[in-house]
């Protein structure tokens, strides 16, 4: 009978390139087991007021404004007009009504446009453009606190009220403390929810009959991808807090 003939052995190379590509599949199969276990999770917690209750302690857990302040201090970093700008120019108008001795300070990004159409808006919410100061640089809110600091550095011992989103305001809290503001507290800019009755008549407005009929279902129609949309921000937040508290910026 003929004798089978033994395979050659692999060369060192093959073999080692061989261990590499086991291990990408293997790390490969962790990552999307992973993902689809944190997937799965958000799906869950959407259906729960926890990414609510998150979003809410990430805008008043620093600490909120009460009383009369020396100075609003408005963080921007979105386009104008857009939501974000909106809002904090609402919520500063407010404060600048309440305090109307107190200056109003702008720390934005190198844009004047961005500038004057804030300056607008708050005019038309009645604050006069002479209360009004910007301080154009700052690209993020480390950036801005450090422009702060250096261009009035008297402030750090007035009562400052920070304007800004409600998922920045713990970590930017921390970042103006951390540079001499000793008397910041947070007015978070926080959306107005709608309180109105959104159910429908599902057949009346001509939906199909063979279709679920969702009409009263606001939960799932509204609340379920809202709270989607949060556990996205509140993630992207949670990181954002721990590189800053890694730069030693917190």
């Amino acid at each position: 009978m003929p004798l089978m003939q033994a395979h050659a052995p692999r060369p060192p190379e093959v073999r080692r390139l061989l261990g590499w590509a086991a291990a990408l599949a293997r790390a490969l199969r962790h990552l999307c087991m992973f993902v689809g276990v944190a997937a799965f999770l958000m799906l869950l917690l959407a259906f729960t007021r926890v990414p609510f209750d998150a979003h809410r302690w990430l805008g008043t857990a620093g600490g909120l404004c009460s009383g009369p302040q020396d100075a609003i201090v408005v963080l921007g970093g979105s386009g104008m007009p857009s939501g974000p700008e909106l809002m904090r120019c609402h919520v500063a108008a407010q404060l600048a009504r309440e305090s109307t001795s107190a200056s109003v300070v702008l720390l934005l990004p190198q844009d004047t446009a961005l500038a004057k159409a804030m300056v607008h808006e708050l005019g038309l919410k009645g604050v006069p453009s002479a209360r009004i100061t910007w301080v154009l640089h700052g690209r993020n809110t480390r950036e801005q606190a450090v422009d702060l600091a250096q261009a009035m550095p008297g402030m750090k011992n007035r009562r400052m009220a920070l304007v800004t989103a409600p998922e920045n305001m713990y970590r930017s809290l921390l970042t103006f403390r951390k540079l001499g503001f000793s008397q910041v507290a947070g007015a978070p800019a926080f959306d107005h929810a709608l309180f109105s009755n959104l159910a429908y008549d599902h057949l009346g407005i001509g939906g199909r009959g063979y279709l679920p009929d969702l009409s009263s279902s606001t939960g799932l129609r509204y609340n379920f991808w809202n709270y989607l949309k949060l556990e996205i921000t509140c993630l992207r937040e949670y990181a954002a807090m721990a590189y800053y508290r890694l730069n030693g910026w917190t």
